[in-house]
């Protein structure tokens, strides 16, 4: 067993207030029975769950993170998409098409987090944001479909704790001009 301090870490890219604010008041509008809905300050697009990582190995986490190619260019990214997830029981806004750029910056994070990560699981990176947990419904019907566009010019490490999420450093997607 091990006795270091751990966090639970995720890579992610930040959803601007604005842009939280407008999907929370859509969430509203459909009326959802069912779930525990995320809280607004928590959406996110997660790029890689990390898990729970000793904390003396954060400062490499972000050393190898900061050597990660990038795009160079900002991502655009239509969350345009409702769908629910059965076996992880979370009703989530996804793209209809996910931006090449994405994909290959996230498997990129991917590989290069491996040797931080104990038990890597298999899973498809399938880029989303969470809008409830526990979700055993359908998908809802919604008045207006959704039609969102999240634009990112950083990603960010983040640490989850109790529910809260705290950033602990972020790096741009593309290089700055100087």
């Amino acid at each position: 067993m091990n006795n270091e301090p751990q966090s639970r870490l995720f890579f992610a890219l930040g959803c601007p207030s604005a842009l939280r604010k407008t999907i929370s008041q859509w969430r509203s509008s459909l009326g959802l029975r069912t779930g525990r809905p995320v809280p607004t300050a928590n959406f996110h697009l997660t790029l890689l769950f990390l898990g729970a990582v000793n904390t003396a190995r954060i400062a490499d986490i972000c050393t190898v993170a900061s050597n990660v190619k990038t795009p160079g260019k900002r991502i655009t990214l239509a969350l345009d998409r409702l769908e629910v997830w059965r076996k992880s029981k979370v009703l989530v806004l996804m793209p209809d098409d996910a931006p090449a750029e994405l994909m290959r910056f996230a498997y990129a994070l991917e590989q290069a987090m491996l040797p931080f990560v104990h038990n890597p699981e298999q899973k498809e990176f399938r880029p989303h944001l969470t809008l409830s947990r526990d979700y055993l419904s359908q998908v809802p019907e919604a008045g207006s479909p959704p039609e969102f566009f999240l634009r990112a010019d950083r990603f960010a490490l983040y640490e989850s704790h109790k529910g809260q999420y705290r950033m602990i450093a972020e790096w741009p997607l593309v290089e700055s001009e100087s």
